[in-house]
């Protein structure tokens, strides 16, 4: 969605706009108020990323016409403009659920790097760590689909089924939540790493997307000797032992398509690839509190970890023999 639609019922204003933004790629479109920004958005709401709108117009105000537009599709980046900077209208604002607050008159450096602060934030705030927003906004990095190098950690829990038999559902939720989810969540944030997604008692990681930190596989590793650590921890501190939780890691370094992938129903940023299904692979041959890695990213990182060769391995679903190792401990 690189569609911009600017609303203000001043032309010399919906210019001066478009002027300064034409240079960051957007496709952009102009609407005197917002009756006509609406019927824009109803007719190509999947093409319209972002939507600034002046708050003071005839009819239908900028705050009405953005939250209107939130309903039709609350994916776009809705921004208020305004001469009247108040911080009482920037709360209403952001009460209302929108994005991003302008005040006018504007400088154009300003203004741009705003614009793409805020449609960065809204697109990532759920997947990654503050600070590779802050890096993403310097950078002007879009999150448009892109093939890109990055580690891939994955973790589970080995033999889930077996206790959580026995437990209520709700014992279920509070143990996974304080004593897996949260605390190896917090780790991989940590560590500059983007939180992928939960799958079932597992939980995946990236490394390097949508940014790189040029140490991406030593990162993604050390992330991992710390999530054995925490689990060690965890598990001295539980009194019932059968309670207990092993943990197995997979990690794979290698290119990815990264991006936001789904529908209009529900979207993430995720990446797929050989690499992706390699650190799945791992994570399932691992054994319990074991990390595994592939040849690549040993290479990485062979001078800041010590090793052990595993041997060379079928891998399901890759055609071809690898070489794992496993991760012993911390140089």
């Amino acid at each position: 969605m690189t569609g911009l639609l600017i609303v203000d019922d001043e032309e010399g204003v919906r210019r001066s706009l478009k002027k300064a933004l034409a240079g960051d790629g957007y496709e952009i479109c102009l609407a005197a108020c917002g009756e006509e920004a609406l019927d824009i958005v109803r007719a190509c709401d999947r093409d319209i990323g972002i939507v600034i709108a002046d708050f003071k117009m005839p009819g239908m105000d900028g705050l009405e016409t953005l939250m209107a537009i939130g309903k039709i599709n609350p994916e776009i980046t809705r921004i208020i403009l305004t001469g009247y900077a108040s911080m009482e209208r920037a709360i209403d604002s952001v009460n209302a659920g929108i994005d991003g607050f302008l005040t006018k008159p504007f400088v154009n450096l300003e203004l741009r790097a705003k614009v793409r602060e805020y449609n960065i934030r809204k697109r990532l705030k759920q997947f990654v760590s503050e600070k590779i927003l802050m890096e993403m906004v310097k950078s002007g990095k879009t999150v448009e689909p892109r093939y890109q190098k990055a580690s891939v950690v994955f973790v589970d829990i080995r033999g889930f089924s077996r206790f959580s038999k026995k437990m209520r559902p709700q014992e279920v939720y509070r143990m996974l939540s304080a004593n897996f989810f949260h605390p190896l969540d917090n780790i991989i944030h940590e560590h500059n790493g983007t939180l992928d997604k939960h799958i079932g008692d597992g939980i995946m990681g990236i490394f390097g997307a949508p940014v790189s930190g040029g140490d991406d596989a030593a990162r993604a590793v050390m992330s991992a000797v710390r999530m054995r650590e925490e689990m060690e921890e965890i598990n001295k501190k539980l009194v019932e032992k059968d309670r207990q939780i092993a943990i197995g890691i997979g990690i794979s370094t290698g290119e990815v398509l990264a991006g936001v992938f789904g529908s209009s129903r529900k979207k993430e940023y995720t990446v797929y690839g050989e690499a992706v299904n390699l650190a799945a692979r791992l994570e399932r041959l691992a054994r319990p509190d074991e990390i595994l890695i592939c040849q690549e990213t040993f290479q990485e990182t062979r001078d800041l970890f010590r090793t052990e060769g595993v041997g060379r391995l079928h891998i399901p679903g890759i055609d071809k023999e690898m070489e794992i190792y496993r991760v012993i401990e911390k140089s």
